[in-house]
């Protein structure tokens, strides 16, 4: 009887638990807004921090070093932010007048486009109707995606210049979380509880030892692939080498697809323009990920995540599936941090499962 009352408790708390859900999503027009003015505010401090996680061990090093600490945290800053300034001031108005020439020719890449996407239906005419019109559905969702990254793209841009001002706060952010980096640990140290002190400090350690190396290896891997692809499409007179190769270096950040995905904007607009120069873009990315994986990746990257790559896949796979693009970008570090999460857990269940002894020794 007991065992039932208990079953009845939970069915009673999770029905309540859904009835909560759903008013609160029911007043969505209500709290929404001041959810979105919290993200406003809170983003650029997230990004701050992320940044301050990606410095923060070069400043240690140089800090042990025997450099002052504050000159250590100026030297990485200014390095860091000046690059970043310095790039986007000589980049930002050659990938605009790309960008707009894109935009200009828009319509010529299309029919490109639409004439392979016409070769394709015209070459499946004759197969059996059933795969043909699984084909023809393939293509019209590959189609609606890729109409709905784009204007998720512009959106973006367009936020990003609406939130300049909390854009610009971020390297001031990033250098007080730098300079004063002992003290933010102190404050989290004496606000977490006191039994969890110990098995999170094990936690965030193995955190950053599993995923630290590998976030930063890979968004350097991704820069160097990004500067290296348009060097070689400016070499090549391939038109928008900036603009492509960006699209390049960012989706390389997505293991596996990532490259595929990043190749296709490239061979689309060198179909426009000639059959050696489809040749010469193959054969470019060819070359990028020979540099990545046999050179590049080992050097940098290294196995920092020591995980089979099916399980990349399929958590690559639920990432896209639910969150597109931006799904498949952070991915690969949730499943790291979960599969920290589950041997952590494993190890505090086993550890309060085994019997105490009572009784003094003999």
């Amino acid at each position: 009887m007991n065992i039932q009352l208990k079953w009845y408790y939970r069915l009673g708390f999770l029905l309540l638990l859904f009835i909560v859900i759903f008013v609160f999503l029911k007043l969505q027009a209500l709290w929404m807004p001041v959810l979105e003015i919290l993200l406003a505010v809170f983003i650029p401090f997230v990004i701050g921090a992320f940044i301050t996680y990606l410095l923060h061990p070069i400043v240690e090093k140089l800090h042990e070093t025997g450099l002052h600490r504050g000159l250590a945290v100026f030297i990485i800053y200014f390095l860091f932010f000046g690059g970043i300034g310095l790039a986007l001031y000589k980049g930002i108005p050659a990938f605009i007048h790309q960008l707009r020439d894109l935009a200009e020719n828009a319509p010529q890449f299309a029919n490109q486009y639409r004439r392979w996407i016409d070769l394709i239906q015209s070459k499946t005419s004759t197969w059996p109707d059933g795969l043909q019109t699984r084909i023809d559905d393939v293509i019209a969702t590959v189609e609606k995606r890729l109409n709905n990254l784009l204007s998720k793209v512009i959106t973006f841009f367009l936020n990003v210049l609406n939130y300049a001002v909390l854009v610009a706060v971020i390297p001031f952010i990033s250098f007080y979380l730098l300079k004063d980096f002992s003290i933010m640990k102190k404050a989290a140290w004496y606000l977490t509880p006191r039994k969890w002190r110990k098995e999170g400090v094990l936690f965030l350690r193995d955190v950053d030892k599993s995923l630290g190396s590998y976030i930063r290896g890979q968004l350097l891997v991704c820069a160097a692939i990004g500067v290296i692809s348009s060097l070689l499409f400016w070499i090549f007179d391939m038109r928008y080498p900036l603009l492509l190769g960006t699209i390049i270096g960012v989706t390389n950040v997505i293991p596996y697809f990532g490259p595929i995905i990043g190749a296709v904007p490239a061979v689309i607009i060198a179909s426009a323009l000639s059959v050696k120069m489809i040749v010469i873009t193959i054969g470019i990315i060819i070359v990028l990920q020979f540099l990545e994986g046999n050179i590049l990746s080992p050097l940098i990257v290294g196995k920092s995540l020591h995980m089979h790559p099916l399980l990349i896949m399929l958590a690559l796979l639920a990432g896209g599936e639910a969150a597109g693009i931006l799904g498949l970008i952070i991915a690969v570090p949730i499943l790291a941090v979960i599969k920290v999460s589950i041997i952590h857990a494993k190890k505090h269940f086993s550890k309060n499962k085994q019997p105490k002894i009572t009784g003094t020794p003999s």
